[in-house]
């Protein structure tokens, strides 16, 4: 079916369940659906400047983090409801999961709702992609990939589908976790190499993607692993006192972040100065700003996702879901006949207390 909204429905709002967004990406095919992602979040980013813009609204403990993600483009309204927290894993959970709103800005009322936890894991690699697209030097084709948990897969088929990279290079703390990458991987268009340390991972890499999950300072990458002319995709710092890389690479490397007032708190510059200069992806994609400049440059992508990625995500979902039968309408919305006899809609319901109280009476 094909949504339209409806003035005679107007309680209704498409749900994309866990169940639905499965069978879009698959619909879809991932590579297709990463590849038109990725367009989506590169739009969103040339057009920066229409969004509202603001760190993220985070609930910290010491188990992890519950977050609010909100932005507007003055036409429609987005937000997310993500949470991390790397303990889960071990009691069978999912470290990160989220669901999001799309809405529209003129009446307030929401057009979507949908499970962001795949999407997030899509939206992520997306960006990541898309940065490598402008940083990374060209004609890679290796990447090593350092934390084989939820996001590593998602990572290989984006930078696949929107650089050509076939060689991946794997290497996690808990070997399980490497051959599940692998066994997942397998037949997809990669050559897998599974390695014993991360050394031995970034050799010959011309991108280096970290992706695990501890919440803790933490030396992922020491400055010897990294030589020059290389692209970092730092993905797993997210949060105050999260971090992957030793300090020293930052110092040699050209750092290119989404948003600075959030990575400052989140992301690897927590290391460093306030001052401490950074680039903004949105103005090298809009060609304010040089990516990379030249073949021994060391860059890094500084990645703690942004609001707008979700926004793009959203967009994104409700322009093609709404072509297809893969949602549920909610009845989400009071919709009462007369919009100011809200009170009136509770009197009229057929198993109304209220008005059996009001004929007894």
């Amino acid at each position: 079916m094909t949504y339209t909204p409806s003035i005679d429905k107007l309680n209704l709002v498409p749900f994309v369940s866990v169940h639905h967004m499965m069978e879009l990406v698959l619909e879809i095919g991932v590579e297709r659906f990463l590849a038109e992602l990725t367009n989506y979040i590169e739009e969103d980013f040339r057009r920066w400047e229409d969004f509202d813009k603001t760190p993220r609204v985070a609930a910290h403990s010491r188990e992890g983090v519950i977050e609010l993600m909100p932005t507007s483009d003055g036409r429609h309204y987005g937000f997310k409801y993500v949470n991390g927290h790397p303990k889960n894993t071990r009691e069978g959970r999912q470290t990160v999961t989220a669901f999001g709103v799309y809405a529209d800005v003129g009446n307030g009322y929401p057009l979507l709702i949908t499970e962001m936890t795949i999407l997030t894991a899509l939206r992520t690699a997306a960006t990541s992609a898309l940065a490598a697209k402008y940083l990374a030097p060209e004609g890679s084709r290796t990447m090593a990939l350092i934390g084989n948990g939820a996001q590593s897969e998602f990572q290989a088929m984006a930078f696949k589908a929107a650089l050509g990279v076939d060689r991946l290079r794997l290497y996690d703390i808990d070997g399980g976790a490497t051959e599940k990458c692998l066994r997942n991987l397998s037949g997809l268009g990669f050559e897998l190499t599974a390695c014993t340390t991360p050394e031995e991972a970034v050799e010959g890499a011309d991108i280096i993607t970290t992706a695990t999950a501890d919440k803790q300072y933490a030396t992922i990458l020491t400055d010897n692993m990294v030589g020059s002319g290389v692209h970092i995709n730092a993905v797993g710092g997210d949060c105050p006192g999260k971090t992957e890389l030793h300090r020293d690479i930052l110092t040699r490397s050209d750092i290119f972040v989404e948003y600075p007032p959030q990575t400052r708190i989140e992301g690897e510059i927590q290391q460093l100065a306030e001052d401490h200069p950074v680039e903004e992806l949105w103005q090298v994609i809009a060609g304010k700003v040089k990516g990379r400049r030249e073949p021994r440059q060391i860059t890094l992508f500084d990645s703690v996702g942004f609001a707008t990625e979700d926004f793009s995500a959203l967009r994104y979902v409700y322009d093609r879901v709404r072509e297809t039968d893969h949602f549920i309408e909610l009845d989400l919305l009071a919709d009462p006949d007369e919009p100011r006899d809200l009170f009136g809609m509770l009197l009229r319901f057929p198993s109304s207390s209220l008005l059996a109280a009001k004929k007894a009476g």
